[in-house]
């Protein structure tokens, strides 16, 4: 659970509604649509404004993974449990991760959002998309291994990869719990630092409004008001596909272990909310931890699940990749068998993991992806490449969804889970 001392102190007086996060965002993001559609000039110079936001937030993503995960570990007294957690945390990804490729597999068939547009690959803009399958050709399993190790332990903490912390934070708690006692102060310092750290998340979390704010009237005024309601029918299939996927089978997993989804994104509305203004999951990272933790997850678990999730289970990722690859296919009147279409889940059930922390790791992931399957051109990129934008916000909300739920899941499991701190907050 989160230090007491991190945390506001709570009296009896109920929040004025105008000082509650969600609703602020919420305003914010209204207004910014509005001032990026009067005033579309103003709109796109503000993108430093929201840009500085998301630094901010980046900032303290590292210290938050490496304290609350470091600490955790040395917290748990035996190393048994470490290994248990993130054995049962990683089969549930792979279970979750492939059901998502498969829902967006068979939508993508039975729908056929391609079909009919018989487009030319020759005439498509491969110059367009070059400069993704560039950084593509680095996403492989061979360099996500090898992205995993950073330079110097210090480097893992300033280089922005969540992998690279991931994999510190946990050599050093596993350090700390096999060295005992005498790392007995050292584990308290880091508990006291993470008090320290959730303090710096709750001040910059005021902040959230301003990033949302930029962020809206910046596509807005980019892009057009027309853009936010009519995306296109594959964007329309997509936000669809990624319903049905949080409400049937996250919605699933959810009541199998006793809550309700609906609650827990009436829970998470204010983050839920800034991950759609900023289109990034990341952004409210440290925020979603936070969350957990004061709903009843253990401390350790949120520590090792979260941020492992946003590497390994990237679910709205996941739909969007064979969801996207299958319309591509359809568009180009290029017919792929169902050998080949399994060939395809398994080749983005890799790739996916391999684009994983890289700044649009969804259309570069994609195009790792064609670049290995034989018969769907790269170049079809270029189709999806204008709408791309306003899927990556949706990707970005399934992502997050879908964390959050693997930790309450995994807590569960474990026998970590406040289960009547989860029904008061959830309630």
């Amino acid at each position: 659970m989160t230090p007491a001392s991190a945390r506001p102190a709570e009296d009896d007086r109920p929040t004025p509604l105008w000082r509650r996060l969600y609703l602020q965002v919420l305003v914010a993001i209204a207004l910014g649509a509005l001032l990026g559609h009067f005033a579309p000039g103003t709109g796109q110079s503000l993108k430093p404004l929201g840009d500085g936001f998301i630094k901010l937030v980046k900032m303290v993503i590292a210290p938050v993974i490496f304290l609350t995960l470091a600490g955790g570990i040395a917290g748990m007294r035996e190393l048994g449990a470490v290994g248990r957690i993130a054995g049962r945390a990683l089969g549930y990804f792979l279970v979750v991760s492939t059901l998502a490729l498969l829902v967006g597999l068979a939508v993508a068939n039975i729908v056929r959002p391609g079909a009919g547009m018989d487009v030319d690959p020759a005439t498509l803009d491969a110059g367009a998309v070059a400069g993704y399958a560039t950084k593509a050709e680095g996403s492989g399993l061979t360099g996500f291994l090898l992205g995993v190790i950073p330079d110097t332990l210090v480097s893992a903490l300033t280089s922005g990869s969540i992998l690279q912390t991931l994999f510190v934070g946990i050599l050093f708690g596993v350090a700390l719990l096999l060295v005992g006692e005498p790392a007995r102060p050292l584990v308290l310092t880091i508990e006291r630092l993470t008090t320290v750290v959730f303090r710096i998340v709750a001040i910059l979390m005021r902040l959230a409004p301003i990033g949302a704010f930029r962020a809206i009237t910046f596509t807005v005024g980019q892009y057009g008001a027309g853009s936010l309601v009519r995306l296109g029918g594959l964007v329309a299939i997509f936000y669809a596909t990624s319903l049905l996927f949080v409400l049937v089978v996250l919605g699933g997993v959810a009541r199998l272990h006793g809550f309700s989804i609906l609650r827990l994104l009436a829970y998470l509305k204010s983050e839920l909310l800034l991950v759609l203004g900023t289109s990034s999951s990341e952004s409210a990272l440290p925020a979603l931890m936070t969350r957990l933790e004061e709903a009843g997850c253990d401390r350790a678990i949120v520590g090792l699940v979260v941020p492992t999730g946003y590497s390994f289970n990237l679910d709205g990722t996941n739909i969007y990749m064979t969801l996207a690859a299958l319309f591509i296919a359809q568009a180009c009147d290029v017919e792929l068998g169902w050998g080949e279409q399994f060939a395809l889940l398994g080749v983005a059930m890799i790739s996916s993991k391999g684009a994983a922390g890289v700044t649009g790791a969804g259309f570069i992931t994609l195009a790792a992806t064609l670049s290995i399957v034989p018969g769907v051109p790269v170049a079809g990129m270029a189709l999806i490449l204008g709408v791309d934008r306003f899927m990556s916000e949706c990707r970005s909300l399934v992502n997050f969804i879908g964390n959050a739920v693997a930790a309450i899941v995994v807590a569960r499991w474990e026998g970590k889970l406040d289960r009547a701190r989860l029904a008061e907050a959830l309630g």
